[in-house]
């Protein structure tokens, strides 16, 4: 039996991770056997380069390019390692965060150029795309509510986020890019989810 693979993406706060587990309890309570992964990281390469990306004290100057290269870097690694081999082994990969994640934060946050983005993404994944993609979207104000919110619970080493220093414009971009995303792609079914 072929595996299936679901991405989940959205804005800051949207409720990604909660929708992975509970989906994954589900799926698990009807004998099914699923993988939950997370980007950037889900690897030990990719949980280094998750640290340098988001949390690494030294990369206040890290530029767009670099970033948009790191996340596929890990990325890449992750669908080699263990998202490929999953498949081949019949289970459902539910994933928090894809490609969808860097045309939205590197190619219309970052504004880096589409072309570009898209051609590496091609790079570190080749043929292995989703097979469904559900996008969570929540307006600004709430998702700054549970950035800040989340904040207190977090461990020392994580509480800093370098995405998450980014402005509100940085996120209205971001935002922007997702529905652009979901309007080109129809038949992945990625729509937007009712906000709050």
């Amino acid at each position: 039996m072929k595996g299936i693979f679901i991405t989940f993406e959205g804005t800051e706060g949207s409720g990604k991770s909660t929708q992975v587990s509970l989906l994954a309890q589900a799926l698990r309570a009807i004998g099914r056997t699923v993988r939950t992964l997370r980007e950037p990281g889900g690897t030990p390469i990719g949980e280094e380069i998750r640290h340098t990306l988001k949390h690494s004290a030294v990369n206040h100057a890290m530029t767009p390019e670099t970033e948009l290269l790191l996340m596929n870097a890990s990325r890449a690694q992750l669908v080699r390692e263990i998202i490929r081999p999953s498949l081949a082994a019949g289970e459902i990969i539910l994933c928090d965060r894809f490609y969808d994640s860097t045309t939205a934060y590197q190619g219309y946050g970052r504004m880096l150029d589409l072309k570009m983005v898209g051609d590496i993404i091609a790079v570190a994944v080749g043929e292995t795309l989703p097979d469904l993609t559900v996008l969570l979207l929540v307006p600004q104000t709430l998702s700054e509510e549970r950035r800040l919110a989340r904040q207190p619970s977090l461990p020392l080493a994580i509480k800093r986020d370098r995405f998450e220093e980014a402005d509100r414009t940085f996120f209205d971009r971001v935002a922007t890019g997702y529905q652009a995303i979901a309007a080109n792609e129809p038949r992945r079914e990625l729509r937007p989810a009712p906000p709050g």
